[in-house]
Formats: structure tokens, C-alpha cells, sequence
């Protein structure tokens, strides 16, 4: 009865509802503990220090149980903020406990002192205690997000566990969860790259958690487009490398899936067991190859990822004007302006493709129907590749390339280069943008046509009919959403400041968005 559902609801939830992750930048960390070492007169300019010295100075501070922060020196902005944060978190774990917070995301994480600096300023406010094992109320996580992160996450996390006290403090804890970034690895390589980088760094995980006695949970930082790691879960899952599942993962869901995903009791049911499902059969199933397949058809995702790699990088980073034609081309500077998401469209003022947020970038693309994180570079790359056979064989019998080339020809579909045509127009130098317009068409057909030829198909998602056939309901309701924009876009752009103007173009976005689903 009710008193058995409120017994339910409080072993479930506890009095907290939800546990949250605290999440910052490893480049804030950097700069307040050099502050607090400074203030502390224990290292006068700790950023000068190599890594090597950084986490000797480290653990030495770790193992010290008294604290380096003082109520009597004055602070920088950043620093009293930051402190206020882990105060903030030791209130939180004061009252709630464990379930109200458990795990400290570091994004940008390239090295071990990187997670050292937080339990450094954990041990500031009580929640790292030094000992044998030491304690911690939090789990520190690294996140891996970029291509070069990715690559180097191996060498990381065996320098981690190479520190007696934290291969310790893991093993009592039973886990350590890595995250893994799929937004920021997509904008740096392209698809292709991003997903097999992705792939590669859990496989090379494994052996190394292996050694260390621990268990591996990896958290999933996917979003709702294909660029940013959407698609099916269950099929995601499935395709991770075999021992990466370890009867634990984690999965960020997006705001803009939560309703398709979880609007009803019968759709929630059905996406959690989906995903139990397939974290139980991921974990317990035996390696999906042989020794001697993974070996083969590593090496050629290796080849086509630095083909596809190096497409994606001459289009995107090295075509002197891309930045301007993205910029112009697409409602960007439109989407920036909305009232939506919890942080700003680029990490700095500058208007570099580099400091802009990997979310924006692929809900701009999506909104002009073009979705190049989606699939630029990879039609380059299977076109490129001596052995179609392979690719063919690949395709049919290893379910990450399978699910690989699904979410891409779910994009493809999507995709429209008639309206991206006209979103052409929008950009000021015309000769220019049409060079670059028919470099990205070219890129589009390649990938339409090599995914056909692979996949044994006569036409996109003949062998996904459902999809298919909502898409060819769904979609021509959606043209004439891009056209207006286009046309409110030329107006509000020409100074025309009509308040319905902009109205209309935030509720064309909002409308784009919804029939496209997964676009940001």
C-alpha cells in the first residue's frame, strides 16, 4: 500500500532525491592550489613546477593532516569561490551522507596531478582524510575528452594507480569511474576519429585497472546527436570492448531526450531495462571477436580514423575563412543569444572554433540541416580503403563498426544539402561559400554512397523500415521550418528590429530541434 511505496521511495532515494557530481575545469584547480601552496609558504610559484615535482609536493601535502587555507589571509575571486564550493560540498555530505554527492569530475584532465589538486582541496574542508587506507568522501574522477586526452588516458590512469595511497584508496573504495568525453573529441577530430579514440581508450583501460585490482566503471558523457555520442543505448552498450563493462556504467541522458526516453512509467520501464539489459549481457558475454578479428579490424579503424582525422581537420581547422562561413552560414550567433543550457556558447569571448562549446557546434549544424560532426571525413575514409571486403566484413560481424555506421546513416538521413543550400546564402563572400558549400556536398555524397556500398543497401535505412518511415512523415513538415528561418535569420541580420523577428526565430529553432530529436 501507500506506506510500502513511501518505504520504497526512501530506500530508493534516501532524503536527498538525486546524487549529484560536482564538475570543474582542471586549469581552476591548478591556479587555487598555487595559491593556497603560496599563501601557505610551501611553494612560491607551484605552476612553474614540472609534473614530476608537482605530485611529490602533492602527496607530501596529502599525507600532512593540517590544512594550507587560512581565515586570515585575503583570496582571489576564483580561489574564495572554489573554496566555498568544497565547503559547500562538506555541508551537503554533512547532512545528507554519501547520497547526496559522490564523485568529482575533472574535466580536462591530462595527468595525475590534475586529480591530486582535488583531493588536495578535499582535504581542505574534511572530506580526504590521509591515512593507510586514506578516506575520501568523494570520488575523484578524470574526464578524458579530447582526441590527445583520449590517447594518453592509459598512461595516466597507470601513473595513478602506480601512487601506493591512491591504488589504496581505490581498491578499498571497490571502483574508480573514468569519464570518458564524446562532444569535445568529435569537434577536435570528427566523428570517426572521436568514436574509435573512445573505443581504443576503454579497451587500453582495461588491462590496466586489471593490474590494479580495481574494477572499471566508465561514465559515458554522450548527448543527444550522433556527435556527441547519441544514438540507441542498448546497441551502444552492446559495442563497447569486451571487459570495459564491468556490471557497472554510467550514461548522461540529455535534456532534450528525457521526454521521448522517460515521459511515460511504460517508456522509462522499457530505456532502463534496455540498458540493464544490455550492461548484464555486455558484462557476462564472451569477447565479441577473436584475438586475431580485433587485431585486424583494429588496425584498419585505425587507418580509416587518421583518414577520416586528417579530412575533417583540413575542412574545419585549417581552411583559412571556415571560422567566418561557420559563423555566418549557420544560426550560431542566434542559438547563443537563447535563453537555454546551463553555460554560455564559448568558453571565452573569442570567436575561435576552438573555444566554442561542443554542444552549439553540433546543434548549429543540425538546425541547417547539414550535421557535419555526424559524418564529415569518414566517406573520404572508406572510399580511401584498399580492402572493401574487409570493411564489408567488419561491418557484419563487429557491432561497434556496425552501430558506428548506423548512428552515421541515421545523420545522412537527417541531413538535407537542398535546404543547407540555402543557409548558404546567409554567408557574405558568395564565391567563397560556395567553395566550401560544394567541398562539404562532395564530402556528404562520398559518405552516402561508401556507407550504401558497405552496408549492402540500395538506399538509406532500407534495413531500419520503422525509422525510415517516421522520418519520411516527420521531415517534410520541417523544410519549411528552415526556409523561414533562413528568411528571419536575413532580416534580424540586416537590422530589422521587429521583436516578432526574433520571436520567430527562437520558436523555429525550438521546432527544428523537436523534429529532428536528437540534434544537440
Amino acid at each position: 500500500g501507500t506506506l510500502k511505496q513511501l518505504l520504497r521511495a526512501v530506500e530508493t532515494f534516501g532524503f536527498h532525491l538525486t546524487t549529484l557530481d560536482f564538475r570543474q575545469n582542471a586549469d581552476v584547480h591548478e591556479r587555487v592550489v598555487a595559491e593556497l601552496l603560496a599563501g601557505g609558504g610551501v611553494e612560491g610559484d607551484y605552476l612553474a613546477l614540472d609534473e614530476g615535482a608537482r605530485v611529490a609536493l602533492l602527496r607530501r601535502e596529502l599525507a600532512n593532516a593540517r590544512p594550507l587555507s587560512s581565515a586570515f589571509l585575503a583570496y582571489s575571486a576564483e580561489t574564495d569561490s572554489e573554496l566555498a564550493l568544497f565547503q559547500a560540498a562538506a555541508r551537503v555530505y554533512s547532512k545528507y551522507g554519501k547520497g547526496g554527492i559522490s564523485t568529482y569530475v575533472v574535466s580536462k584532465a591530462d595527468s595525475v596531478s590534475d586529480l591530486l589538486e582535488v583531493y588536495l582541496l578535499l582535504k581542505e574542508v574534511g572530506l580526504y582524510q590521509p591515512g593507510n587506507p586514506p578516506t575520501s568522501a568523494l570520488m575523484v574522477v578524470p574526464l578524458f575528452e579530447t582526441i590527445g586526452d583520449l590517447e594518453n588516458a592509459q598512461s595516466i590512469m597507470r601513473d595513478w594507480f602506480a601512487l601506493p595511497e591512491m591504488r589504496a584508496l581505490s581498491v578499498s573504495r571497490g571502483h574508480q569511474e573514468v569519464m570518458i568525453g564524446y562532444s569535445d573529441s568529435n569537434k577536435d577530430g570528427g566523428y570517426l576519429s572521436s568514436v574509435w579514440c573512445l573505443h581504443d581508450a576503454s579497451r587500453k583501460l582495461v588491462p590496466i585497472f586489471a593490474e590494479a585490482d580495481t574494477k572499471m566503471q566508465l561514465f559515458h558523457g554522450r548527448g543527444g546527436a550522433v556527435g556527441r555520442g547519441g544514438g540507441p543505448a542498448f546497441e551502444a552498450i552492446r559495442a563497447q570492448p569486451s571487459g570495459s563493462v564491468q556490471g557497472r556504467i554510467r550514461i548522461t541522458e540529455q535534456g532534450e531526450v528525457i521526454a521521448a526516453k522517460y515521459g511515460t512509467q511504460e517508456k522509462a520501464a522499457k530505456n532502463l531495462e534496455a540498458m540493464a539489459s544490455a550492461t548484464l549481457m555486455a558484462t557476462i558475454e564472451p569477447a565479441q571477436l577473436s584475438s586475431a578479428d580485433s587485431e585486424r579490424f583494429g588496425g584498419a579503424m585505425a587507418a580509416l580514423s587518421a583518414d577520416a582525422f586528417s579530412h575533417y581537420r583540413g575542412l574545419v581547422y585549417d581552411t583559412e575563412g571556415f571560422q567566418k562561413f561557420f559563423r555566418q552560414m549557420t544560426p550560431i550567433a542566434e542559438i547563443a543569444g537563447l535563453k537555454i543550457g546551463s553555460r554560455p556558447a564559448s568558453r571565452t569571448t573569442s570567436e575561435r572554433i576552438e573555444d566554442l562549446r561542443a554542444i552549439p557546434w553540433v546543434f548549429s549544424w543540425a538546425q541547417c540541416r547539414v550535421m557535419l560532426p555526424g559524418w564529415f571525413g569518414v566517406g573520404t575514409a572508406l572510399t580511401g580503403f584498399k580492402d572493401q571486403n574487409l570493411l564489408k566484413e567488419m561491418a557484419g560481424a563487429w557491432p561497434f563498426f556496425h552501430t558506428t555506421l548506423t548512428n552515421m546513416e541515421m545523420v545522412l538521413a537527417k541531413s538535407d544539402m537542398e535546404v543547407a543550400k540555402r543557409y548558404v546564402t546567409l554567408v557574405e563572400d558568395k564565391a567563397f561559400a560556395q567553395d566550401i558549400f560544394a567541398h562539404i556536398r562532395s564530402e556528404w555524397s562520398r559518405a552516402h554512397d561508401a556507407l550504401l556500398e558497405v552496408t549492402g543497401q540500395t538506399r538509406l535505412l532500407e534495413n531500419s523500415p520503422s525509422t525510415e518511415n517516421a522520418l519520411r512523415l516527420r521531415l517534410p513538415y520541417v523544410e519549411p521550418l528552415n526556409l523561414l528561418q533562413v528568411e528571419l535569420i536575413k532580416r534580424h541580420r540586416s537590422g530589422e528590429t521587429d521583436t516578432r523577428i526574433e520571436q520567430g526565430i527562437q520558436l523555429s529553432i525550438s521546432a527544428i530541434a523537436t523534429a529532428l530529436r536528437n540534434s544537440g
